[in-house]
């Protein structure tokens, strides 16, 4: 029998009987159980990238791109110092989920002015998303993962607000030891539940005697891509930045948040109508890095990084050449640096083939 959550969400349009996704979702769950929290946050995110342009004003969420060109230009000017000082190599640019293209155009226009303009790969699933990359950086390739990717070039790799979507699996403590977070469905009201399953074996032994009610998340999928990016980097030489918001684990806490209309919203309420993420565990990026053989350097935070590379002097001449925007520039450096806003939550991490330079950015 086939699983309901197969169906294609870009058919729904052109399908009036296509359910929607919570009746796959609740049809699923009835005929098999409650499903891991993880296969439930994937397929809800992938009906939501898939059916949206979920970024800017209009939609649920601004990432950092989408608030000033600044940020896109130092992320390319920081590619383009790795790639001087590598030799000036033949090289790709590829970049994870790039939204609407726009951090995309401001780091390849940056980079051309140092005398760098590669060939464009985007890994995105998103065919409304592909439209918006395709008005911006028209010359782009698109593929569903990695594996589309030429194998041809070393790699300059960005991932700005990419792994946070990634599906988690949610671990809880309990009377009887771990256990899995599933999701259950009573008609179509969706809510956790916990699983029968023990898991302790897996756990941190530091973390084993924590309290009842105690959750820790994981995401294999995170590892998954790391590890094929690690080969491709070590293959072919080059370097990734990494930016997300998280934190350094292995830690405790509920991460898993659900933003519609810019408001925080019930992650199991009206699945794949808005968008669900998890803080990002730097340190099992960095681990994975290191494992495979690259070379890590950080995780710093977003406002040191960005201040580091020059995000000051930026502004400042911006807003010299547009003194009618100089203050809606002060304002949106703030909000890229302030440890109150994105500097402090946001973090940044670097990952390079051996032998390529040490990057800009990370102190000494």
């Amino acid at each position: 029998m086939s699983n309901p959550l197969d169906a294609n969400p870009q058919e729904r349009g052109a399908n009036a009987a296509e359910p929607l996704l919570a009746e796959r979702l609740a049809r699923a769950i009835t005929l098999a159980g409650p499903i891991p929290l993880s296969q439930y946050m994937g397929a809800a995110n992938a009906h939501y990238y898939a059916t949206r342009d979920p970024l800017g004003e209009r939609g649920d969420f601004t990432t950092a791109p989408e608030i000033s060109q600044m940020f896109g230009e130092l992320v390319g000017l920081w590619l383009a110092d790795m790639w001087d000082r590598a030799g000036r190599p033949a090289a790709r640019y590829v970049e994870f989920g790039p939204g609407r293209g726009t951090l995309a155009a401001d780091a390849l226009r940056a980079m051309a002015k140092a005398g760098l303009e590669p060939p464009v790969n985007f890994v995105e699933t998103s065919p409304v998303l592909r439209e918006s990359q395709a008005e911006r950086v028209p010359h782009a390739e698109w593929s569903l993962d990695l594996v589309g990717v030429e194998d041809d070039l070393p790699l300059l790799v960005v991932a700005n607000e990419f792994f946070d979507a990634l599906p988690i699996r949610q671990l809880m403590k309990t009377d009887m030891g771990w256990r899995e977070r599933l999701v259950a469905c009573q008609d179509t009201l969706f809510l956790p539940i916990v699983g029968d399953r023990g898991f302790d074996q897996i756990i941190p032994h530091h973390l084993r005697d924590a309290d009842p009610g105690s959750i820790l998340e994981t995401s294999p999928p995170t590892v998954a891509i790391l590890r094929a990016l690690a080969a491709r980097l070590l293959e072919q030489g080059g370097a990734a930045l990494i930016v997300d918001y998280g934190y350094e684990g292995p830690a405790i806490g509920d991460t898993l948040q659900a933003v519609r209309g810019h408001e925080y919203v019930n992650p199991f309420d009206q699945p794949g109508e808005a968008d669900l993420t998890a803080h990002v565990d730097f340190a099992t990026l960095k681990e994975a890095a290191e494992i495979e053989g690259l070379v890590v350097h950080g995780p710093v935070t977003q406002g040191a990084f960005l201040k580091a590379l020059g995000i000051d002097a930026r502004a400042d001449s911006l807003s010299r050449a547009h003194p009618d925007r100089a203050d809606s520039i002060a304002l949106d450096r703030e909000r890229l640096v302030d440890d109150e806003q994105m500097g402090e939550l946001f973090k940044v991490i670097a990952l390079t083939a051996p032998g390529w330079p040490v990057p800009e950015g990370f102190g000494s």
